[in-house]
């Protein structure tokens, strides 16, 4: 497995494709949060908080996750080099995990210039340091488990087609719909408990009960078991 988390963390870094994504992000984040006046600017709200960064980033993460995870096993089906790698003694499972967390820890690493954000607006606050930072950690790890699960299912989706671009549509729509289409949906239904199941079902409650500072058990089983499942269903794809 850590043969094939290495290999593909090589190839994220090898051409251009993995800086171009994530300094998009970046770039995206930095624009919204210090440049373009609006709600997100740090600097115009008037208090030391980043809430701006984790309203943008679930958003911004349905882009950048699938654009991530797109490659992973339809450019391997696309240039022909999958037949090579399953000869090699690696299980499949071992080679969708690899391939999973070497897009996941990409990810994350364009998460860390928000701990200097966080170290910014900790020196410019007043006084210094008054910053709640239990909802900033609570956010920053809202947001790792929320691209667990967005590269999960950017994974099934690669594993669905041999176009990187099929692949990438499919993962954006499966994670809006997971992230917001359950919401969406609620006003279907009349029964208070059924739309609490419903919502429940849903990536953005959990996600905002965590952006507040809570880490609760079943917001981190629920993004546990989630991703779990998108991953089995593309072990059961790649064996197939």
């Amino acid at each position: 497995m850590f043969s094939v988390l290495k290999k593909e963390l090589r190839a994220f870094f090898s051409n251009a494709t993995g800086y171009i994504v994530v300094g998009i992000f970046l770039t995206l984040t930095g624009l919204f949060l210090w440049v373009i006046q609006g709600e997100y600017n740090v600097l115009e709200t008037g208090y030391a908080n980043l809430d701006g960064l984790f309203y943008l980033a679930p958003w911004l993460f349905l882009f950048l996750c699938p654009a991530i995870s797109m490659r992973l096993f339809a450019e391997e089906k696309q240039t022909g080099t999958w037949e090579l790698l399953v000869t090699k003694p690696i299980s499949k499972p071992q080679i969708v995990l690899g391939k999973y967390l070497a897009a996941w820890l990409l990810v994350i690493a364009a998460l860390f210039p928000a701990i200097l954000y966080y170290l910014s607006i900790s020196y410019m606050a007043e006084p210094m340091g008054n910053v709640d930072s239990g909802a900033f950690w609570g956010s920053f790890i809202g947001l790792i488990f929320l691209a667990a699960l967005y590269v999960a299912i950017g994974s099934f989706a690669s594993s669905l087609s041999s176009n990187q671009i099929v692949s990438f549509v499919v993962a954006v729509v499966l994670s809006f719909f997971f992230y917001y289409g359950f919401e969406l949906t609620m006003s279907f239904f009349r029964s208070g408990q059924s739309v609490q199941v419903v919502e429940q079902l849903g990536i953005h409650i959990h996600y905002k009960s965590m952006s507040r500072g809570v880490i609760d058990s079943r917001d981190i089983i629920y993004f546990v078991l989630m991703s779990g499942g998108f991953l089995s269903a593309t072990i059961w794809r790649v064996r197939k």
